[in-house]
Order: C-alpha cells, then structure tokens, then sequence
C-alpha cells in the first residue's frame, strides 16, 4: 500500500564545476549521512541539487560551512510498491484534487519491491491528505 509523509528535502544551489557534486557526496558520506533519493540538474552556470537524506539536520549541519546557498524545503514523501502504473495512480489522486505537482524525483532498484517518491506540490498538506485517503479506499493499493 503507498503511504504519504511530510518531508524535508535540501535544496543546494552553486556554481557548477567538475566535482562540485563530488564534494556533496564527500561530505555526507564522511559524516555517515545516507542518501535515500537525489536530483540535480544544471542552470546556467549553475547546479541545482535536491536531496533526500536519513538525517535531514545533520546534513544540512554538514553542508552549510562549505554552501552559501543551502536550504530545507518541505516536501511530500511517498513510498510505495515498485510496480508499473503506480506513478500514474499518484498523479490521478492529485489530478482529481487539482493539485498542482513542482517536481517529482524517485528512488529504486529494479530488484527492489518497494520504491521511494518525492515530491513537492502546490499543497503539501492537502496532497498527503489526499494521497492517504486514497489509499486507505484501495485507490492506489496493487
């Protein structure tokens, strides 16, 4: 069955340059801090960097003495079975709510039977109500 949570994400933004991403990676891994879910993409000159870590307060502890521009951001966290049509069956639950989706990462194996899905949306709260509700009326169960 899928589950909603609220979430923290860290959102990093700096100039993009060979090893900028290796140095994130450095940092949290020398800390012990695992990664559950990453997305980056470039900007201009520079990168943008969305992570979603086991320990969001330590991670963000480690980041800001090297990252002028590091932040948390609040964001929906979805795990659910990892089989065809489950995204689509998140979508319709928020379709259907008219609420609006920013952006979306995800994070599996292909052995794996359970996924983890991130979100932001135009309504956190009423996107986790909503995707909860849902779930518990078989709407989005397997």
């Amino acid at each position: 069955m899928l589950t909603a949570r609220s979430g923290k994400e860290i959102v990093l933004r700096m100039p993009n340059a060979i090893g900028t991403f290796n140095i994130v990676a450095k940092t949290l891994a020398d800390k012990g801090i695992n990664l559950l879910a990453v997305t980056s993409w470039v900007e201009g000159d520079q990168v943008v960097i969305r992570l979603l870590t086991d320990d969001t307060a330590r991670a963000m502890d480690a980041l800001r003495p090297q990252h002028d521009n590091v932040r948390e951001a609040d964001v929906v966290v979805t795990e659910m079975p990892h089989k065809p049509g489950m995204l689509r069956r998140i979508t319709d639950t928020l379709v259907e709510d008219e609420i609006d989706i920013h952006h979306l990462y995800a994070s599996a194996t292909a052995t794996q039977d359970r996924c983890l899905v991130v979100l932001a949306t135009a309504n956190n709260d009423r996107a986790i109500v909503r995707l909860n509700a849902a779930a518990r009326a078989s709407v989005v169960r397997v």
